[in-house]
């Protein structure tokens, strides 16, 4: 028989991506055996993160800054802008070190089923945003996940950036080859992000 506390914290745990009711067990058990050296560190970084942490006002990343980490690198290049559904792919693509340039993050993608419409992801602070850069922007990356809803959150905004700047000088790409299709950017190898950036395809003419 398990107690109320421990189903509580399983039932919990198991809503978790990647965990299901008996994973969840498991690392509950593994977290009381090592209650010293590891559950009380990590309820302690749980904490700070949860006093802590700020959406950042430029590109909507997660830290405990505001700017974030990336906004206030002078070594990222202001002439090229990445697109992302959510903070999980700028770790993943800052993972594989394939990008020198800024990001945008959406907060999800659109979403019939979960009732997800354009205005609220963040199209609009993309829209401002790339007013101010368009002076130094070069290229705008796509980087969204090739299933059915990162493909029509794509089209949605290729055509709201062609109605707003009709006489824009930079690119419009995509990932192209290495991108399974299905795939998430969060779920891949640093390899197959590699092959998807350098091999990115023009949208201009869509």
């Amino acid at each position: 028989m398990i107690g109320s506390q421990f189903k509580d914290i399983i039932s919990r745990l198991s809503r978790l991506p990647g965990l299901g009711p008996r994973s969840a067990r498991r690392l509950v058990l593994f977290l009381l055996k090592n209650r010293q050296n590891i559950l009380l560190p990590l309820i302690d970084s749980l904490k700070a993160i949860h006093e802590n942490i700020k959406t950042c006002s430029i590109c909507h990343n997660l830290d405990i800054e505001d700017p974030c980490f990336v906004c206030v690198d002078h070594k990222k290049s202001e002439t090229i802008l990445c697109i992302v559904a959510d903070v999980s792919d700028i770790w993943a693509i800052e993972r594989s070190q394939t990008f020198k340039g800024r990001y945008h993050v959406l907060g999800g993608l659109l979403s019939v089923s979960e009732g997800i419409a354009p205005s609220q992801l963040n199209i609009e602070s993309l829209l401002n945003r790339i007013s101010h850069m368009q002076n130094s922007l070069q290229e705008i990356i796509i980087a969204l996940n090739a299933t059915i809803e990162g493909q029509t959150t794509l089209h949605v905004i290729v055509n709201a950036i062609h109605e707003k700047f009709t006489d824009h000088n930079f690119n419009i790409t995509t990932l192209a080859q290495g991108l399974p299709i299905g795939g998430e950017l969060d779920y891949l190898d640093d390899g197959t992000l590699w092959t998807a950036f350098s091999r990115r395809h023009n949208l201009n003419a869509a």
